[in-house]
């Protein structure tokens, strides 16, 4: 990759999932940044294979139940 695009984005974790990401950063001696990158390099393929809320509407769309 030619050059590495770096924006700022802010990203909202469940206290307990950040407090485990920054323990691991830490015994790894790396950023929260490159856990997070890493961790989404491993799960993307089996994450793409989860439906869109829009392919499947119904009882499990988390965002229908609070409209």
């Amino acid at each position: 990759m030619a050059g590495s695009d770096k924006r700022k984005q802010s990203l909202y974790f469940p206290e307990e999932m950040l407090k485990e990401i920054q323990d691991e950063a830490a015994r790894q001696d790396r950023s929260l940044s490159w856990i997070v990158q890493k961790a989404w390099k491993l799960a993307r393929k089996d994450i793409m294979k989860y439906p869109s809320v829009n392919e499947f509407p119904g009882e499990d769309d988390e965002r229908g139940a609070a409209e």
